[in-house]
């Protein structure tokens, strides 16, 4: 058989090779490998068995507007009351005096029974939405000026409006009285808790633990290591540039730590796919966000890959000067979801990680602000005369998403920052392979 001309393609597939397929055999018979991605599968393990317990428990319904309750103990609930005409605070008032006597309806008919019917886009503007499901407005008799708190000429509606100031959109809520005041807090809560929780085991146990945690330990050694035990020397004993050396290294721990990423990825995608509240076995719709999850991780590896083995090889403990990073970097974590437009945000590698997912958020959940805005308004709102806080889940689902920094569209987001993250690790490995050249070894 001819065999193919040696070239520099050939020459430079064979340094490569080399060094990589070294890199992975090395890693994979280090205790000190599994025991890093042994300590990140159960960290994860016991996050998602806490998923897995809340979404098998049951949320508490509520009667936000108290019209299950008989005030004045003739045994009629007040809102069949109301609906009926009888005073509700009067024991002498009620549907059993009536010709023929009507009996009273259960409690539970007035515990969830007017759920969030809203319909309308993120836009600026007041747009009509809602709907009276239980009837205790359209169908009571209340005069029409009642049914029509809010003005716009429209019985038992409510009124989303959306306007911009100082650069942000903000959102206010003018409902009639007796639209959706008594949601299902046990469909609302499962729901926002799912999805906070997507989010948060994306961006903090996968991009922020995984992405820094893995380089910390797996890739600042990567030439350190060899340099201090002498077997660098036969690494370079035939030509070859350290800058390559550098790069070699690193996509070999990059061929140990993204599979890992993947598989995990896939595991909490199949896990919170088939627990996750849903109206068919599993949660398809999700999966989008899980890919942008898995991306986002890898990218983090690769770009704190590179930073974290420059480290190493500047000083001999090089992981020293990668712990105060990776504390900037937590911080920058938790300063992207409160203020995603943060100037501080890009001069770092977690903000525009980040970005990736929050970009997919927007993508596959379209509605997210939306759904967002009905549980911090709560069938009423926070500070009405009936209610105290918003629907559980509101909260933490409100914390943990953000949109895209910059101003971006989703699309556009998710392509600026995988632009800028493979700069920043283009950047890296220059610096380090520089590093790197000025460096006697032992």
């Amino acid at each position: 058989m001819e065999t193919k001309p040696d070239s520099i393609y050939r020459a430079f597939d064979r340094k490569a090779s080399a060094i990589i397929e070294f890199t992975l055999r090395q890693y994979r018979t280090k205790t000190s490998t599994w025991v890093v991605l042994g300590v990140g599968f159960v960290a994860l393990s016991l996050i998602f068995l806490i998923y897995i317990d809340v979404m098998g428990s049951e949320f508490e319904s509520i009667d936000n507007d108290g019209d299950s309750t008989d005030y004045d103990n003739d045994g009629y609930p007040r809102g069949q009351e109301l609906r009926l005409g009888t005073d509700p605070w009067d024991s002498e008032s009620h549907p059993g005096l009536f010709d023929p006597p009507i009996e009273p309806d259960p409690v539970s008919m007035y515990i969830n029974e007017d759920g969030f019917d809203w319909d309308i886009t993120t836009q600026l503007g007041m747009q009509t939405t809602g709907m009276d499901d239980d009837g205790d407005c359209l169908d009571s008799n209340k005069t029409d000026s009642q049914k029509d708190s809010n003005n716009n000429g429209i019985p038992c509606d409510i009124i989303i409006e959306y306007f911009e100031s100082d650069g942000k959109i903000y959102s206010n809520i003018y409902a009639d009285s007796g639209v959706d005041e008594d949601p299902d807090e046990d469909a609302y809560s499962r729901e926002a808790i799912h999805l906070a929780f997507v989010l948060s085991i994306g961006k903090l146990g996968f991009v922020l633990l995984l992405g820094i945690f893995l380089p910390l330990f797996l890739a600042t050694g990567l030439i350190r290591d060899e340099m201090t035990s002498g077997t660098m020397h036969f690494m370079l004993a035939k030509p070859i540039a350290r800058t390559e050396v550098f790069l070699y290294r690193t996509l070999g721990y990059l061929g140990i730590v993204w599979p890992y990423v993947i598989v995990l990825g896939i595991l909490g995608a199949l896990i919170s796919g088939f627990v996750g509240p849903s109206d068919s076995f599993f949660r398809f719709a999700d999966l989008g966000v899980w890919l942008a999850i898995i991306f986002a991780t890898m990218m983090a590896t690769l770009v704190y890959g590179m930073l974290f083995n420059a480290l190493g090889v500047m000083w001999k403990y090089g992981i020293i000067l990668a712990i105060p990073f990776a504390a900037w970097e937590l911080g920058m974590a938790l300063l992207s979801m409160g203020a995603p437009d943060a100037f501080l945000l890009r001069f770092s590698v977690i903000g525009w990680a980040l970005m990736i997912v929050d970009s997919a958020a927007m993508l596959v959940w379209p509605n997210l602000d939306l759904f967002i805005l009905m549980g911090n308004w709560g069938g009423g709102g926070v500070g009405s005369w009936n209610f105290d806080s918003s629907l559980d889940g509101a909260g933490p689902l409100g914390f943990f998403s953000s949109k895209p920094g910059l101003g971006l569209s989703a699309f556009s987001g998710t392509i600026v920052a995988t632009l800028v993250l493979l700069f920043q690790a283009i950047t890296f490995w220059f610096v380090g392979g520089a590093i790197f050249k000025g460096k006697e070894i032992q």
